[in-house]
């Protein structure tokens, strides 16, 4: 039986046993295994932890992104407010590729004291007819905060007791933050959703369609990352289907006939095209992520092996890199010997490291958000290249990171936005890991990031004045201690 035949999909710790939340070391460290334990340990936590990352935070980056869709949070009313930070690239998402913004629509049952005594499913029924005649939107995602699941509201069967009496399709979101450890289940709640309710059965979709493939993003990459990606398919006489964000209906038919399905990133989506290729018969590629220049070779090649365009992906492969090596040139000797910290989500903080290998940056130490097994194909690739460094496993954790920091004192510091402050207050030039508005992906993504990185490490003044006025808040006698002290392991061991 398929995931997508469960009213409620599994915990990735479920279907991952090895994932991991808490690790500290080195990289070559974590390789090591023992008689019992690997270094990487499924249980290991921490007895201390300062901030981690809702579900619902991507799960509102993909959700909010459909068009003429609706979000409605079955939940308190803080539940789904960073869906006003998450605008802005719904906005500008929009624009880029319908040319005018767009804004997400999203609202709340508002959930208070009496409705936690008495339930809310009455509330959540009238909110469904409510924005069903007000809005007329296509489909309502009905999302389940952590309030729902704690005092039984069953929000499969309101959608189901609604359904007929309006007029939007209904998708029952289970994404209550509590039940998984990990953001990273956040993308499969969301597919499920849409594999179970807006991908048209298999004899409803069509024929197959040979010369497309799809090409998924779930919000993690902008327009001009997914242009670029369109480019090397074209390249290849292939068309791509980007999907599911900013996807209308046709492509929603296109992912169930696609010849190919094609990962951008395997902690993504490796539920949903699992599913593809048991009900749809749709194969799937799911190794590397194209940021960097060996990468996306590797993720080109992937392509034309499994649709016999071997020879033609090898070709295009090799005359890409040979020209973005010339342009890169010029950004070279200025890179060389620089120290370089990243901080991101499980797979972009590793692919984007053997990039900056590519650049001639050194690699001091790495924060990934989570690991699971497709980790080990960009950890051996970093393996195998000269050189250690720290490697954390953490769920945000801010003050490991700024003990590492404080520590290693990198030139140059690559997170994301809401995670750049540590480094920025410390007086280490930062740089947005992600931002829609750039390339980061490709051939082009790396002469792109290459550019930004080159002015940015030519002035770093602005970070240095930061760092001389700015403290952030932890005494020094943290900063005394060993950064991953606060690592155990199920049992209660360092980890």
């Amino acid at each position: 039986m398929s995931n997508l035949d469960l009213l409620v999909p599994p915990r990735r710790e479920d279907r991952h046993p090895a994932t991991c939340l808490a690790y500290g070391g080195t990289l070559c460290g974590s390789g090591r295994k023992g008689k019992k334990k690997c270094a990487l340990m499924a249980d290991a936590d921490r007895g201390f932890t300062q901030g981690t990352i809702c579900p619902l935070l991507p799960a509102m980056g993909m959700m909010l992104s459909l068009p003429d869709t609706a979000v409605l949070m079955h939940s308190a009313v803080g539940c789904g407010s960073m869906a006003h930070g998450t605008n802005g690239n719904v906005r500008s998402g929009h624009a880029a590729r319908r040319g005018r913004p767009a804004d997400g629509l999203w609202f709340s049952t508002a959930l208070d004291e009496v409705d936690v005594i008495s339930g809310g499913d009455a509330k959540l029924e009238r909110a469904i007819r409510e924005i069903d005649a007000a809005y007329s939107p296509q489909a309502i995602f009905v999302v389940a905060g952590c309030l729902p699941a704690i005092i039984g509201d069953d929000i499969d069967a309101v959608t189901a007791r609604v359904r007929p009496e309006v007029n939007a399709r209904l998708l029952p979101v289970h994404c209550e933050g509590f039940k998984s450890r990990f953001m990273a289940t956040a993308y499969d709640v969301v597919y499920h959703a849409l594999g179970r309710n807006l991908v048209p059965e298999p004899d409803l979709a069509g024929p197959r369609e040979e010369k497309t493939i799809n090409i998924m993003n779930v919000s993690s990459m902008g327009r001009v990352d997914e242009q670029e990606l369109e480019r090397l398919a074209g390249e290849l006489g292939l068309k791509a289907n980007i999907f599911p964000v900013f996807s209308r209906p046709e492509s929603f038919r296109k992912a169930a006939v696609a010849a190919l399905s094609v990962s951008t990133c395997p902690t993504h989506d490796d539920y949903f095209l699992s599913h593809l290729e048991e009900k749809y018969g749709v194969p799937f590629v799911i190794r590397h992520m194209p940021v960097g220049i060996a990468n996306t070779g590797m993720w080109l090649r992937d392509v034309g092996e499994r649709l016999g365009l071997g020879a033609e992906a090898a070709a295009l492969a090799e005359k890409e890199e040979k020209e973005t090596r010339e342009a890169l040139a010029e950004f070279l000797p200025h890179f060389k010997g620089k120290r370089a910290f990243l901080s991101a989500g499980e797979y972009r903080s590793l692919a984007t490291a053997s990039l900056l290998r590519e650049l001639g940056f050194e690699i001091v130490g790495i924060r990934s958000f989570h690991y699971d097994e497709y980790a080990e194909v960009e950890l051996d690739k970093l393996r195998r290249e000269k050189g250690d460094f720290t490697w954390s496993v953490a769920n945000v954790q801010p003050f490991e990171e700024a003990n590492l920091l404080k520590r290693i004192k990198p030139d140059l510091f690559i997170g994301h936005w809401h995670g750049n402050n540590n480094a920025g207050r410390l007086g280490i030039p930062t740089h947005v890991i992600y931002n829609t508005a750039y390339g980061y992906v490709g051939y082009r993504g790396a002469y792109d990031l290459a550019r930004r990185l080159f002015r940015k490490l030519r002035n770093p003044a602005f970070t240095g004045r930061i760092g001389r006025h700015a403290r952030l808040p932890y005494r020094e006698s943290w900063y005394g201690r060993e950064p991953f002290s606060f690592i155990r392991s199920g049992t209660g061991e360092t980890a």
